[in-house]
């Protein structure tokens, strides 16, 4: 899958600037946990913010790659497909919804072992339990990067078209316009009419680029395993997404040089041999696997 395996080294051309970067209750047990530490870390982030301005894996990336004022993703970008689907998986695991299967004897690859429901109590979000309920009837199951390829759309068995979710990246700026971040319009563009989402809430989107861009600069910690797993999956995503390059572009040049060189160590990183290290998640690194391989 082209999407999957070619992906750019480098991140495209930034612009030269000489400004500095700037300045419901869960329904299952599973989520208790991770809503807790959502809660916390969110409150610190977002300065008060209500719980309608914190964003999914999805959301965040799709943020980072719409332009402000157009409302729309760059339309040579095709890699954002795929890695929002990545964001998903990475989203149900965090949340106790999905896990890999157990080695056994044998210890397999990340990417030959099969994605398995842990839990299929409801998220509350429409396009994660829309994927969790065909990872969960789906047998027998299937691997991390086929999952990908399928939600995607990107398979070439007719039988097996029904799984692609659609109309995704349009849900999910619905989903932003509902939590007051983005506008809806329509734009004309010559021989059609599109539907566009600019930016109204900038604070939040600032505050989200301010945060990828201090993860390898001030709060660099040199160990994605002491990162904040949420973040650390922000940034491999959303340079999967090819749109990691959006928070980087304010950077003054030496910074810009610097947070390049720390986002190439993650990706230089063996998925295989950080799985297996004390408190990790399998499926997290599986994804990681399937976008760098």
């Amino acid at each position: 899958m082209t999407s999957l395996t070619q992906r750019s080294s480098g991140l495209v051309q930034r612009r030269t600037e000489a400004s500095r970067y700037p300045a419901d209750k869960e329904r299952s047990s599973a989520d208790e946990d991770y809503e807790s530490r959502r809660g916390e870390e969110q409150e610190e982030d977002d300065g008060g913010d209500s719980k309608e301005t914190r964003l999914t894996l999805m959301e965040e990336v799709l943020l980072l790659g719409l332009k402000d004022r157009e409302g729309y993703t760059s339309f040579w970008n095709d890699c954002i497909s795929s890695g929002l689907r990545g964001c998903m998986l990475i989203e149900l695991a965090l949340r106790g919804r999905l896990q890999l299967e157990a080695c056994g004897m044998r210890r397999k690859g990340l990417l030959t072992r099969k994605v398995i429901c842990k839990s299929d109590a409801p998220t509350g979000d429409v396009l994660l339990d829309e994927a969790l309920k065909h990872i969960k009837d789906t047998q027998p199951p299937e691997t991390v990067q086929s999952w990908i390829e399928l939600l995607s759309g990107e398979t070439w068995n007719p039988l097996k078209l029904h799984y692609q979710l659609r109309n995704v990246r349009e849900r999910l700026a619905k989903n932003l316009v509902e939590k007051g971040v983005l506008t809806t319009e329509k734009q004309n563009f010559l021989l059609f009419d599109m539907t566009t989402h600019p930016l109204i809430n900038n604070n939040i989107k600032q505050r989200l680029i301010k945060k990828v861009q201090e993860a390898v600069l001030d709060k660099w910690v040199n160990d994605p395993h002491r990162m904040d797993k949420r973040l650390l999956a922000l940034i491999f995503l959303a340079h999967s997404s090819d749109v990691l390059e959006n928070a980087f572009a304010p950077l003054l040049d030496d910074q810009y040089d610097l947070a390049m060189k720390r986002v190439r160590q993650l990706l230089e990183l063996e998925p295989e041999g950080e799985s297996m290290k004390p408190n990790t998640n399998e499926l997290f690194w599986a994804v990681v696997a399937a976008f760098t391989k």
